[in-house]
Parts: C-alpha cells; sequence; structure tokens
C-alpha cells in the first residue's frame, strides 16, 4: 500500500480509502465491522463518511454509518490506527438531521451540532478531516448540469463564517483539518485565498467525484490540488458501479444499487454505456479485471491523494484492494487516453 501526504498536515493516507457509505442500510454492523477489520489488515488507515449516511438519505439511516464506525473503535480499541474523515451537510431541504427540524445548511449554529452529533456516534474525541459535504451556495452538483456553468440564485452562508466557525472547532481540538467536497475550482480557490488571508485553517483536500467517465476535475481543479496541495480524495471511482461492466446491456442485478433505489441517473446518459464498452474492451484486451483497472486508473493520477473504495461484499472489497497491484503501463495509459478523446466525460 502506498502512502501519500494528506494536504499540508505532514500525515501520510493510505493510497485507498474506505468509503462507508452502505453501512446502515445495504449493509449491517457486522459487515462494516469486518470491512473495516480487513481494510486495516490490508494497510488501509484512512476511513470516510459523513453525518448524513447510509446513502440515499433518510430520517431512519441518517448517522447509523458513523454509529457503527464509533462501535468498532470501542470494540477494537482501533481509534489511533485510523485518519478519520466526515463531512457536515450543506444547504439542503433535509430537515431531519438537526434538532430542532430545520433544513440543512452550514451556519457556525448547525456546524457546532453537527460536529458534536458527529463525535457522539463515532465515540472519539476529535474528527481528522472534517469536510463541507457540498457548498452552502447554490450551484449545480452530483452531474446536475453536466460541465456547463449556470449561475443560480439563492440564500448562502459567506464563506468566511463557514472558515470562522470550523477555526472555533480546530482550537477546541474537535477538529484536527478541514477539507471540502463537490467544490468548484472558484470555491476551492476562495477558501485557500480567504484561509490565507485571514488565518482561518488551511483547506487540506477536495472530494469529488472522479473516475474513467468522468475526468472533469482535470479541467481547473486539478491544478489547484497541485499548486496549492489541496489533494483530491475521489469518490465513485467505478462510476457507482457501471465501470464494473455489471449494468451493461441492461442487466440489473439483485441486490444492486441501481436495483434498490434507481438513484443512478448520473451514469445513465447516453453516451455513457458506448464509454463503459471502450474501457470494458481494454481490460480485456489487457487481460485486466475492470474494476481493478477502472481504480488503479484513478489511484495512480498524480493529483489524487487516496481514492475512496466502497464495497458491499467482502469479495469486491478484497478485489477493489488488490487494485493496487495492477501494473500501469504506457501501453495501457495511450489506450485509456484515446477512449476518453473519443468520448470525454460523458457522465460529469
Amino acid at each position: 500500500m502506498d502512502y501519500r501526504e494528506l494536504g499540508r498536515t505532514g500525515v501520510k493516507v493510505s493510497a485507498l480509502c474506505l468509503g462507508t457509505m452502505t453501512w446502515g442500510d445495504q449493509n449491517s454492523e457486522a459487515d462494516g465491522h469486518a470491512q473495516m477489520d480487513y481494510a486495516l489488515a490490508q494497510g488501509i488507515n484512512f476511513f470516510d463518511t459523513s453525518e448524513m449516511y447510509a446513502v440515499p438519505p433518510k430520517p431512519a439511516t441518517q448517522g447509523s454509518t458513523e454509529r457503527i464506525i464509533g462501535t468498532w473503535f470501542k470494540a477494537r480499541g482501533a481509534r489511533d490506527k485510523v485518519i478519520l474523515a466526515t463531512k457536515v451537510a450543506g444547504r439542503s431541504p433535509m430537515n431531519w438531521l438537526r434538532k430542532d427540524g430545520a433544513p440543512s445548511d452550514q451556519t457556525p449554529k448547525q456546524i457546532a451540532e453537527a460536529v458534536e452529533s458527529s463525535l457522539k456516534r463515532l465515540q472519539t474525541d476529535r474528527i481528522d478531516l472534517y469536510q463541507l459535504h457540498w457548498p452552502d451556495r447554490p450551484v449545480a452538483m452530483f452531474g446536475a448540469s453536466g460541465l456547463a456553468y449556470k449561475h443560480l440564485e439563492g440564500s448562502t452562508v459567506p464563506i468566511e463564517d463557514i472558515l470562522g466557525a470550523l477555526q472555533d472547532h480546530v482550537k477546541a481540538g474537535k477538529i484536527r483539518w478541514i477539507g471540502l467536497s463537490n467544490e468548484t475550482a472558484w470555491g476551492t480557490m476562495t477558501f485557500v485565498h480567504q484561509a490565507a488571508a485571514k488565518g482561518f485553517p488551511q483547506v487540506q483536500s477536495i472530494q469529488n467525484a472522479y473516475s474513467l467517465i468522468n475526468r472533469s476535475f482535470e479541467m481547473g481543479l486539478a491544478e489547484i490540488a497541485h499548486r496549492e496541495q489541496v489533494g483530491l480524495l475521489a469518490y465513485s471511482p467505478l462510476g457507482q458501479g457501471y465501470l464494473t461492466g455489471k449494468y451493461q446491456a441492461g442487466a440489473l442485478p439483485a441486490g444492486s444499487r441501481k436495483a434498490l433505489f434507481n438513484r443512478l441517473q448520473r451514469y445513465e446518459k447516453p453516451e455513457t454505456a458506448p464509454a463503459i464498452d471502450r474501457y470494458l474492451a481494454i481490460a480485456r484486451s489487457f487481460d485486466l479485471d475492470p474494476a481493478q483497472m477502472a481504480l488503479q486508473f484513478v489511484t495512480t493520477r498524480p493529483f489524487v491523494t487516496s481514492n475512496i473504495i466502497g464495497a458491499t461484499t467482502m469479495e469486491q472489497l478484497a478485489t477493489n484492494i488488490a487494485s493496487v497491484n495492477v501494473a500501469w503501463s504506457d501501453a495501457l495509459e495511450k489506450a485509456v487516453d484515446e477512449a476518453h478523446h473519443a468520448q470525454p466525460n460523458p457522465a460529469p
């Protein structure tokens, strides 16, 4: 397992990060504990979660993932072996995250409540990396508008106020570092500049979607990640399973996220299936497991700090972790780039 510095923290995290969003819905507490045991044994020291998980978000399962991690920490005594990342929700109509039933936002009051609630569920006294799950300001995200920018009107908490609130929790020792998620180039640089100019905590990472079928991070954000040392924590490196090939030709495996929730429209645009076919053909031609090829593509990018993998079965988890053993050759890079240029970013 390779280890890379998280931003400017001086702390190194594993090149693979254990994603947890299915625990408490698709996966039981016992499943989650088994996955954490296995991941830690394989050299993964970085776990990512959120106050909102399990996904899809709903009142009945909100916070369940953090609670599962918390019971594992208590049972194993393994808190000091893990760099723990979680997230606070951005502005949304979800009214079950806060005790007063208010829709979520990133006001100092809501951030304070979210931090305390996460600490309690996680059974820990500190969060290593605290991330803003999505911007508080109104921006199109989660593939809603493709690559085209469109100005949206709406309420927002000033970035300076958000940074100030996070600073309070850093000073109190409840948060060590801060990160962004689902953020734009403008948003990232504004956080970076305001933090530097006004003495707020530095932004150490950005967690955005990135995969063979969504390389939009490379257009602007990759240079920021490199020059500002705000490395990418890549989520959905398998395009929520599409890059494994399991949904091709209309297949709908029982128990899959598409079969259970039908929430994968971000990866179901007209150009996506032909692009995936190209990558599956490349995997066959190089005698590679398509999931492992897709994962190793992400892991080998120079602006990626850690690649967030998720699984609902131990077999999937073992396959995903073993992706670090795929030899990424010049010939494989050329083939992937040719496929990308033929059909760039079909599922941003």
